[in-house]
């Protein structure tokens, strides 16, 4: 069992489920975290409060929204839900919409649930997996397929000569759920260039990037958050597809004017 599975109960499994609205799934989703016991009905709230505190940036990738909300009295135990929708829905993101995968994820703290990111992040990755998840016909099937180690892409073209060890920030409204997953696609491409000692990733929430802003070489985000955070004295880089290595790439070349 991976440090995914772990997380997902069959019980959280919904497949091809019938929503009107963003609002309507994210409470599919909220349900089956209370199904699983990892939730009450209140943390379903917070998850929808998030998106209508900070906008659509939980749509992390074409058709995959991310949700999720701060640690609460509200989560029982860290776990996750997985909710593929029979007809997608628009969440209001400029590039990412229309979505047919809600993930919610339901966290004791600020830790717990990091290796489960950084699995679904390869997992997403790897397109013949994903296209697998999208035809899956149980609940069974998803977490078999989730349970997998993919391969991870290779990077477009020859890694460049590695700086000094600099810092980069991945920011989310919370600091919890978009940017850990950033974080973990960020970290991949960083290990395929060889520049894992040389940069060091840091997931974090808006308030806090805007004192830790002098400290990186450049932030990454969401549209969104990008907006909300402003000019920090740093280049904040929009990253669309937090699953794509290829984006991620190309943002990390341009970052360094490779």
């Amino acid at each position: 069992m991976s440090a995914l599975t772990t997380l997902l109960s069959p019980l959280a499994v919904r497949l091809d489920v019938h929503v009107d609205d963003w609002r309507s799934a994210i409470r599919v989703a909220g349900e089956a975290l209370i199904d699983s016991q990892a939730a009450t009905a209140d943390y379903t709230e917070q998850m929808i409060a998030n998106v209508d505190d900070n906008g659509p940036y939980i749509v992390i990738a074409p058709g995959l929204a991310f949700a999720h909300a701060r640690p609460s009295s509200a989560v029982l135990k860290t776990g996750m839900s997985w909710v593929r929708l029979a007809r997608p829905v628009a969440f209001g993101h400029e590039s990412n919409d229309p979505v047919t995968l809600v993930v919610a994820l339901a966290a004791t703290d600020s830790s717990s649930h990091t290796q489960a990111m950084a699995a679904l992040a390869r997992v997403l990755s790897d397109p013949a997996t994903t296209e697998a998840l999208q035809q899956a016909r149980s609940a069974a099937t998803v977490l078999d397929l989730l349970g997998g180690q993919p391969p991870t892409p290779p990077s477009a073209g020859k890694a460049p000569a590695a700086p000094a060890v600099h810092k980069i920030l991945t920011v989310c409204g919370n600091g919890l759920g978009t940017s850990l997953f950033l974080k973990n696609t960020l970290e991949q491409v960083l290990q395929q260039w060889g520049w894992s000692r040389h940069v060091v990733v840091e997931a974090t929430d808006t308030i806090s990037a805007k004192g830790k802003a002098s400290e990186a070489a450049t932030i990454l985000t969401s549209h969104e958050i990008a907006r909300t955070l402003g000019d920090v004295g740093v280049p904040v880089k929009v990253v669309s597809d937090f699953t794509s290595i290829t984006e991620v790439d190309a943002v990390l070349r341009d970052t360094y004017s490779v």
